[in-house]
């Protein structure tokens, strides 16, 4: 098990943490009803925050932000040593999650996506998990809700009995979810995005040896190209030249260099 803290990769602060222990850390907070935003970054998500001072905010007040892609554990095993044999990547993490909070009775709650994916997702769930308990689940409104709204949604996941959210709205917006509900929901709130629709079964995964390679982000600029193609072919390389200029010491990204918010943004 390997749970090292956090490090600085381009400011964004990432654990340095394998599968075992992130799911036990989440686990652990379930049960004892402790407020913990997680997030699993990919490059995508990592710049997100790189490029904008109050998203880096946010995603370095989370408690735990795991090492998605392969390009963010390599940065974490040559800048800080860190000795990561895989990512913990956020659908595996998702299952993983699952499958302990089955066999604890720790219920979970759904917020995001579309009616159509929460119902398979469920279906899917339930099938491979029988004795998971989900207390509740709600469709993203696709729009920035209001501070009732926000109340409301709270009283339900509280009410249900939840002891872990999960939440599916697409990198940054599930990012600013956990960011902005933890605290209130006291428990484990996880940004996991596309793991809804992959265990949907309405997005399928990468080949292991593309995602092996770091060439995930190919395979689904392949399968979703008009919507990720500005993503990955400015991103990506970005990524990589600022991971150099950190790695020779010619910049260093301070994470503590980042702005906090001045208001809620409330997505839903």
């Amino acid at each position: 098990m390997i749970d090292a803290g956090k490090r600085n990769v381009l400011g964004v602060q990432v654990n340095i943490v394998d599968y075992e222990a992130a799911v036990a850390k989440i686990i652990e907070a379930a049960k004892t009803q402790q407020p913990m935003g997680v997030s699993a970054l990919a490059v995508h998500g990592v710049m997100t925050g790189v490029l904008d001072p109050v998203h880096r905010y946010r995603l370095n007040h989370l408690e735990l932000i795991l090492p998605d892609g392969q390009p963010v554990r390599w940065a974490l095993n040559i800048l800080h040593n860190a000795k990561l044999s895989d990512r913990v990547y956020g659908p595996k993490t998702t299952l993983m999650v699952c499958q302990r909070a089955a066999e604890a009775g720790l219920p979970i709650y759904l917020y995001g996506s579309r009616p159509v994916v929460l119902e398979s997702l469920i279906k899917n769930l339930t099938d491979k998990f029988p004795s998971l308990i989900i207390a509740g689940s709600q469709p993203s409104k696709f729009r920035q809700t209001t501070p009732e709204e926000k109340q409301e949604v709270i009283k339900q996941i509280k009410d249900s009995g939840a002891a872990i959210t999960f939440v599916g709205l697409g990198c940054p917006r599930q990012e600013v979810w956990a960011y902005e509900y933890t605290q209130e929901l006291s428990m484990p709130v996880m940004a996991v995005g596309a793991a809804f629709d992959f265990h949907a079964g309405l997005l399928s995964s990468s080949p292991k040896f593309l995602a092996d390679l770091g060439l995930e982000w190919f395979y689904r600029l392949l399968v979703e190209p008009k919507r990720l193609w500005k993503r990955y072919l400015f991103l990506n390389p970005l990524y990589i030249w600022m991971f150099l200029l950190q790695w020779l010491k010619i910049r260093k990204y301070d994470p503590a260099d980042d702005v906090r918010p001045d208001h809620d943004m409330l997505y839903g």
